[in-house]
């Protein structure tokens, strides 16, 4: 299950995912660091990469559309120097797992 689906109190605060999670029974505080898991390729946030925070400025993360995506963004600078807006939505490879994070890439 993808994690936003059980969990309250969503935020990312530099590369460091926070939440309460659900257990079944219970909320439990989790965190993540997305740099072990999210890199930069190209300009972009990639999945299977390390240390995206190095290289990205303006950092955010908001919960998108009537489905509630949970979509974090970022500034990159690419290799030609250029700055350029990217995206990922964390849901693709983050799930709850009786209350931690999991990454299931």
């Amino acid at each position: 299950m993808s994690f936003h689906e059980s969990a309250t109190d969503i935020t990312v605060e530099g590369s460091i995912l926070k939440a309460q999670l659900s257990n079944g029974e219970e909320y439990l505080e989790a965190e993540f660091d997305l740099d072990t898991v999210i890199g930069v390729s190209d300009g972009a946030l990639t999945w299977g990469g390390e240390n995206f925070s190095e290289s990205s400025e303006d950092i955010s993360f908001d919960l998108e559309g009537d489905d509630e995506v949970p979509i974090l963004r970022a500034t990159i600078n690419n290799e030609d120097g250029e700055q350029t807006s990217s995206d990922i939505n964390l849901s693709e490879y983050i799930s709850n797992n009786c209350g931690e994070f999991e990454y299931t890439g």
